[in-house]
Order: C-alpha cells, then structure tokens, then sequence
C-alpha cells in the first residue's frame, strides 16, 4: 500500500533532517513552495509539518518560517551542571560570553547576594551553544572562599566551569522558577522583554562556608531539567 502523501512529505524531511543534509537552524521551504514541489493541497503539506514540529525535529515561527529544530540540552536536577560539557555532549560548539565582572561588597549587590557577606566577584555572562544564546548568566563568588577567583577565570572562561574544577564542593541548594527576561536579559537572550524564561538560582557550599551564588536563565524552548531517581534511595526527590 502507498503511503499517505503527508507521510510521505514527512519520512523525507525526517531523512535529511537525521542524515545531516539538513542542519540545526537551516530553513525548510515554504508551505507554498512545498505544495508546488510535491503538487498537493496546502493541508497535507501542513499536515506534515505539523508531525515533524510534535516529532521536535522542527520549529514553526510565525512569520519567520520553519527551521530544523536545535538540540535540546538537558540537565539533571540533583546535580550541579557544567554548562560547557552538557553543550559539547550534544554535539554543538559551546563558548562563554564575558559581559561584566568585577568586584562588590554584599551590601552593594542587589538581591541575588541574599545573606552573603565581605567580598565578592561578580561575574555577568552569556553562555552560548553553536553561537545561539543558551542561557544568562549572573554569579557571585566569595572572595574569602575563593581568594584567587579574580585573577584565575578568563574573560571568554565560564566561571561555574572553572569553579566545578578546581573548588570541591559539599552541598548546593537549587530553585527552579519562571520568570519573566528584563529588558537586558532579553536583548542579550534575543526576545521579546517579559518573555517567560526558566529560571534556575542556586547556592553553594564546602562545608559551612558559602562559595558562590548563581542565576541562570533560559529560553523556554532551550533547556530541560531532568531526574530520574527511585525509592528508597535516602533522600526525597525536590
């Protein structure tokens, strides 16, 4: 039996989208163009794309046209992420974005400081898969913790990677929110201001000292926060 015309619309696409021929971010053509390439109706060629985009193999942007979907970078909950390796295992080219950095006290730094005290180097940055935004960055890091923090982390360095290699760590605290991007989260994100982004604040420690505090924030479409655990484990799940 033939296959459905759609479905056939849609094991090509799937093909070279999986073959590589069609790369993250290339541009499919149009509906218009599609219907004149297969000699069909519109909704048959929508319904194909319409399977790729539930498939996650494409995005549909209005007015903007349809695109080969970017991979997805997931992160386990329980875990403090290296941004910089999560991007490398998927395949993509990672780099960080110095935007500003420096040194503050508690009582100068805004709410992201919490009940932190004496000296700190703030550091904001981008961090960037394939030379498109993954997320924003906003980090504190303890100067009495880490007295070498400032003369140690390059400008075009992730600071959080530099942290997970050489600063041993015994508890962090994660929360995960939605939080709407400020006008220069956003600009620097590339969208709209009050786009809902998620919104990931951690805190961590080596024993009782407190080492750094982060913000990180995320296109919606551009991150997913993954546990897996079972029970009887000896912790409950958060």
């Amino acid at each position: 039996m033939t296959a459905p015309l759609h479905e056939r619309i849609r094991a090509d696409y799937e093909a070279r989208i999986l073959s590589g021929d069609l790369a993250p971010g290339d541009r499919l053509p149009t509906e218009a163009e599609l219907v004149q390439a297969y000699g069909c109706s519109r909704m048959t060629v929508s319904r194909a794309l319409s399977a790729l985009a539930a498939a996650g193999l494409i995005d549909r942007r209005k007015r903007a046209g349809t695109f080969v979907a970017r991979p997805r970078v997931h992160s386990m909950v329980l875990d403090i992420p290296d941004l910089a390796a999560e991007v490398a295992d998927r395949g993509q080219t990672y780099a960080y974005r110095s935007l500003a950095r420096g040194r503050c006290d508690a009582a100068d730094a805004d709410e992201l400081a919490g009940a932190a005290s004496g000296p700190l180097m703030r550091f904001d940055g981008l961090h960037l898969a394939d030379g498109v935004p993954l997320a924003i960055e906003h980090r504190l890091v303890s100067i009495a913790a880490v007295p070498d923090i400032a003369d140690s982390v390059s400008d075009g360095e992730s600071p959080g990677s530099w942290l997970l290699r050489h600063v041993p760590w015994t508890e962090a605290e994660s929360r995960i929110s939605a939080a709407a991007a400020s006008d220069a989260d956003a600009r620097h994100l590339h969208l709209p201001t009050g786009t809902a982004c998620l919104c990931v604040d951690r805190r961590t420690w080596r024993g009782g000292e407190w080492v750094t505090v982060v913000r990180q924030l995320f296109p919606g479409d551009a991150y997913d926060l993954v546990a897996r655990f079972g029970p009887g484990g000896g912790r409950d799940p958060i």
